[in-house]
């Protein structure tokens, strides 16, 4: 096997890595919240904060990588409308992502504290939900749309 098609490779295992497990720790969080038992909600959301970093940290930091080489090696410049509209979704992706990792702590921590304390969910613990929720769809839709652009490469304009 040739470089450029392990690099491919690469590249494709980790979307599917980064996109399989941002859906199902999401899924699986939301699934937690909506028991609103705290006792449920705490052990998940430690599972999932500890799943995000490692497996869709780390394909997250694999992505751009090897997607930056395949162009460069394929001879794809950076300013193909396709290329640019991709790097713009993968970016705002991420820049929901980081907020929404943060937010799985804190919401995270606030179920541990009201397990502890026998105490329902807080105020405080359903806002960082709601944020969450809400910045999940654009980083969700946005890869949607990245596996869309690197699968049909269209002339955008």
């Amino acid at each position: 096997m040739d470089l450029y098609l392990l690099v491919k490779w690469v590249h494709i295992l980790s979307s599917t890595i980064l996109f399989g497990f941002g859906a199902g720790t999401a899924w699986y969080l939301w699934n937690a919240h909506l028991t609103r038992d705290p006792a449920i909600v705490a052990p998940v959301g430690r599972m999932v904060v500890r799943a995000d970093w490692i497996f869709t940290g780390s394909s997250g930091v694999v992505q751009p990588l090897s997607g930056l080489w395949l162009a460069h090696h394929a001879g794809w410049p950076l300013s193909t409308p396709w290329l640019l509209v991709s790097i713009g979704l993968y970016l705002l992706a991420f820049a929901c992502w980081v907020p929404v990792v943060r937010l799985q702590i804190v919401a995270q921590r606030l179920a541990a504290q009201a397990q502890i304390s026998g105490q329902p969910l807080g105020p405080d613990y359903h806002r960082a939900m709601r944020w969450w929720f809400a910045l999940g769809w654009p980083a969700f839709l946005g890869l949607l749309g990245v596996f869309w652009l690197m699968v049909a490469k269209p002339e955008l304009w």
